[in-house]
């Protein structure tokens, strides 16, 4: 399977600075990884819980001025944050400042500190789910409507591994999948969200399958991807050292 995978980084902007952002982003483009990304938060998930953290759709922006080959975008944006007429457009606009390399993630949000700190309804999971299920086809109208229109494809990817509606959103809607946990979960997931397809009547090949990885990870690249996963975006945390992603791509070939 050598070769056989994309190889991404998940820069996490917690307990760090722009200028430490920035440095790692532009150094990780200059490596030549597929994707960079970052999460959708608005404090911290570890460590000190009220640490220094930075709003996702700002640092997109920079990142896509900052950076010329890599794909960028979040994983994932939870769909309660903004309005997803506004959201397609936010997304059109970093699509063209980046030349057409924005990857659009979505969730359903899983921070209740985020939503209520915010003054963002929270409710149930269901509802969350029910929420994200109900603004995919308004998203993809806005982005049909848009003048001018985003430079890129654009790809939905939808992260999330829940097995009744999460993953039957991501056969019916994505072009791409970010599940996580260990191969044999990583196996799984990709089984069901197949199963989905041949209901739904979706080529399951459409679907890139994607999962974020630690860095204690990068010695089983290759149990990830005989797993299905074709794109795996290795996580780091201040002061994002590139050796690990230089080490997964060596690993590559």
């Amino acid at each position: 399977m050598r070769g056989a995978y994309k190889v991404g980084v998940h820069i996490r902007p917690q307990h760090t600075t722009i200028d430490t952002m920035r440095a790692a982003w532009k150094g990780a483009d200059a490596l030549g990884v597929d994707s960079i990304t970052i999460w959708d938060h608005f404090y911290p998930l570890t460590g000190e819980p009220d640490g220094t953290h930075f709003e996702c759709w700002s640092l997109l922006a920079a990142m896509a001025c900052d950076t010329r080959r890599a794909q960028i975008g979040a994983i994932v944006c939870a769909i309660g944050y903004r309005n997803p007429d506004l959201l397609a457009d936010m997304a059109r606009t970093v699509d063209h400042l980046s030349t057409g390399r924005l990857i659009l993630g979505l969730g359903a949000g899983n921070s209740e500190r985020d939503h209520r700190a915010y003054g963002l309804a929270w409710g149930t999971p269901g509802q969350r789910l029910a929420e994200l299920r109900d603004a995919l086809p308004r998203i993809k109208d806005r982005l049909k409507k848009l003048n001018p229109p985003p430079m890129g494809h654009v790809p939905i990817l939808i992260g999330g591994g829940g097995e009744q509606v999460t993953l039957r959103l991501v056969a019916e809607h994505a072009q791409m999948s970010n599940t996580g946990g260990p191969p044999d979960v990583i196996r799984h997931k990709n089984q069901v969200i197949d199963a989905w397809c041949a209901k739904v009547g979706r080529d399951p090949a459409e679907i890139e399958r994607t999962t974020n990885i630690p860095v204690s990870a990068i010695e089983h690249i290759e149990d990830y991807v005989q797993a299905g996963a074709q794109r795996l975006q290795i996580q780091l945390d201040h002061p994002f050292d590139l050796k690990p992603v230089e080490h997964a791509l060596q690993q590559r070939g």
